[in-house]
């Protein structure tokens, strides 16, 4: 099924009330700390995907970002250099992978800085990263394990269609991508949003070692809201005005601009 897709102006003027959007510069605005750091293999659309968060921020008005690609930021020590810590925002968006050089401080800081109620939002080869940090993954809800079929097209399906991130896509539609595997992923303690179809795949494929394939997901994680989607590993698939609204609507959701429906555990994984 080819999805239709309206100009991205016209996504956010839907997406956007004319109270929601504030003024460019207020200090009203929530900032939003995008962290493209690598310690690993870094995807070609990770410049993409930053500059993505940035311009929805920017257009919708709704939010100011700070591009970074190192984890200075992740502390809530002071900096006398940036004057900028963790306390300066009010979500991140990571699109990170490797097992980055966080200090104690650091891991234990952005784990209560998400607890007390911030919000994250995690695209692709974030679960690719930090695998050996348990409070990691237990925050994402799980962590990559593969992704047996390459660049595949694929079915997938929206399993809560009242969710303002994915309630756009069509109940099942193709799409082309990255599927991941995702290991220690318990659908009783997170939200699924978007799942893969199986039977649009051949599941004896080498490597294949899941029986169940999320895509996207919500938790709840202590006061804090966590958004997690699998897509995006090719520049083009961030370009999408579909894709671009998924995001759009997540950081909003992260950032507590949208209702809370999502963030109880969701059990009907296909």
């Amino acid at each position: 099924m080819k999805i239709a897709q309206a100009p991205l102006a016209v996504l956010l003027v839907a997406a956007v009330s004319p109270a929601a959007a504030l003024e460019p510069g207020s200090e009203s605005r929530p900032r939003v700390l995008a962290l493209g750091a690598q310690a690993d293999w870094e995807h070609d659309s990770l410049t993409d995907a930053l500059v993505t968060v940035y311009d929805l921020g920017r257009e919708s008005g709704l939010w100011e970002t700070v591009i970074r690609t190192d984890t200075q930021l992740l502390t809530r020590l002071p900096l006398e250099r940036n004057a900028k810590n963790l306390d300066t925002f009010d979500a991140v968006f990571l699109l990170v992978s490797g097992e980055l050089p966080l200090s104690d401080e650091q891991k234990e800081s952005l784990l209560a800085w998400v607890r007390e109620g911030h919000g994250v939002v995690a695209a692709h080869g974030a679960t690719a990263a930090l695998a050996e940090w348990p409070g990691y993954v237990d925050l994402l809800g799980g962590t990559f394990d593969g992704h047996p079929w390459n660049e595949v097209a694929v079915e997938l399906v929206v399993e809560d269609p009242s969710f303002p991130a994915v309630a756009h896509f069509p109940r099942r539609f193709r799409f082309t991508d990255e599927i991941y595997q995702i290991a220690g992923f318990s659908p009783e303690r997170s939200h699924v949003l978007i799942s893969l179809d199986t039977s649009s795949v051949d599941m004896e494929h080498e490597g294949v070692k899941q029986r169940q394939f999320p895509v996207a997901w919500t938790r709840q994680y202590g006061e804090g809201r966590v958004f997690y989607c699998s897509l995006g590993h090719a520049s083009p698939v961030w370009a999408r005005d579909d894709v671009r609204r998924m995001w759009l609507e997540a950081v909003k959701w992260a950032l507590g601009l949208e209702p809370g429906a999502g963030t109880s555990p969701r059990g009907s994984l296909r």
